[in-house]
């Protein structure tokens, strides 16, 4: 029993170096690029956050709240990818969300909802 969780250990150790490396040769380049400072359309907050519906995200919650489909609407790709992975925390943080939602507590990460309930 050791040695079988010892070689999936191994298995799992690997398998997590292997995705974070590139599988091609990568060639470096020195070139510098300079980027215009000024402002455009989409480099602000609000800009980024349009188009974010209150209602929409609200939807998303109740409906699939536990594959955290909400979490990536609303911008948070990282913990989408975590309540993807344990089902919306087993279903409270699902919960825990939806609550914040209706109470307006949990907003787009870069800005506020474009429509509201």
């Amino acid at each position: 029993m050791k040695i079988k969780l010892f070689f999936v250990a191994l298995m799992l150790t690997f398998g997590a170096l292997s995705v974070s490396y590139a599988s091609f040769p990568v060639q470096s380049t020195n070139n510098v690029t300079v980027v215009d400072n000024s402002e455009d359309e989409l480099s602000s907050p609000a800009a980024a956050a349009e188009g974010k519906s209150q209602l929409v995200a609200l939807i998303l919650a109740a409906l699939v709240g536990g594959l955290g489909i909400h979490r990536f609407y609303l911008g948070y790709t990282w913990q989408g990818i975590v309540q993807l992975l344990t089902l919306g925390g087993c279903g409270i943080w699902a919960l825990i969300d939806l609550i914040r939602i209706i109470t307006g507590d949990l907003q787009p990460k870069d800005g506020s909802y474009a429509k509201t309930l």
